[in-house]
């Protein structure tokens, strides 16, 4: 009997030591809930990387709501390192424009490509928003498969994910 409760015990001391432990990173990639692929979503991902390694907007947001000046960096050849971990991707339906024209008084057709951003968002609808505590990217599903605006909406969002990492103020991305 004793020989069974120190088994026990020391399999729960000894097993996270070797890749059991809750409180590890969590592997790289993509929990992938759209229709592209893992390697669409990875060439994504590595478009982003570049982009943050070449140059930093910290404040397009800002920009478009306040009229003011880009808030620009150096890239930052740290991007080049950072992985998604676990990364959420998946599409939310879009708002209806009737929704829409009554909370904003914006006109669009259905779809409108927009979703709710829920708080703390600087805005109330966009076509795309992240979350970072877990990481999550969610799109307007309209965007899916309209051209290559699907790549461009993900990147930004990406580049999110890796400034976030990187440490950057998230305040007006």
């Amino acid at each position: 009997m004793n020989r069974i409760v120190i088994t026990v015990l020391l399999s729960v001391i000894l097993l996270p030591g070797c890749g059991g432990s809750p409180h590890g990173p969590l592997p790289a990639g993509f929990v992938n809930q759209t229709r592209h692929s893992d390697a669409d979503l990875q060439e994504i991902w590595a478009e982003a990387q570049q982009s943050a390694a070449q140059q930093i907007d910290l404040n397009p947001l800002q920009q478009l709501s306040s009229h003011v000046s880009p808030e620009t960096r150096p890239g930052d050849p740290r991007a080049l390192s950072v992985e998604p971990h676990q990364l959420l991707v998946a599409a939310e339906p879009d708002v209806a424009s009737g929704v829409l024209f009554a909370a904003t008084g914006q006109q669009r057709s259905d779809p409108t490509g927009m979703i709710a951003c829920p708080p703390p968002c600087n805005v109330r609808y966009a076509t795309a928003y992240s979350r970072y505590q877990p990481d999550v990217t969610k799109y307007a599903a309209s965007w899916e498969f309209d051209g290559n605006n699907f790549g461009v909406i993900l990147e930004y969002e990406f580049e999110n994910h890796i400034l976030n990492a990187l440490g950057y103020d998230m305040t007006w991305r």
